[in-house]
């Protein structure tokens, strides 16, 4: 596989990845993934509430200890320094746990993210651009540029 087929694929957005007119059944679908329940892909909200849950948990800590005007730039960093840490040790950040989400390998539910792709899906996420362009499986760009996917716990 070329270098241009293997970026082109997440890098050319959503439509790319899929034939003209062809559409999942449900998200998940062309993954191998539940159509519900646990090992189904995660919804927005869900999404939405573990990200606001690890923003102000950040927001919080960093404001114990920096000044307001150094706020956003630290609160930045420990988020990604959080959610590299806590998806590449076990799977999920602390948001994501509590709203039932984790990040799984698209190889198999049991193969660790590992730091790498922690990383990269942690720096590409804050672009905000990634997870705002999803596929028909329901991934964001940092999901497809890593192989991962978001899936329920519960």
């Amino acid at each position: 596989m070329g270098m241009g087929r293997a970026t082109g694929s997440w890098l050319s957005g959503a439509s790319a990845a899929m034939p003209s007119g062809v559409h999942p059944e449900y998200k998940g679908a062309d993954i191998g993934l539940p159509r519900s329940g646990v090992g189904a892909v995660g919804s927005t909200g869900q999404r939405v509430l573990a990200l606001f849950i690890d923003w102000i948990a950040c927001g919080l800590i960093v404001l114990a200890f920096a000044s307001f005007e150094s706020q956003s730039l630290w609160t930045l960093g420990l988020w990604l320094l959080v959610g590299v840490l806590t998806v590449t040790l076990f799977g999920f950040t602390p948001g994501q746990y509590f709203a039932g989400l984790r990040v799984a390998r698209i190889e198999g539910p049991t193969v660790r993210v590992g730091f790498v792709r922690a990383l990269a899906r942690g720096v590409l996420i804050v672009f905000l651009v990634p997870p705002l362009l999803q596929d028909g499986d329901g991934r964001g760009m940092q999901d497809r540029a890593t192989g991962t996917v978001l899936v329920r716990t519960r």
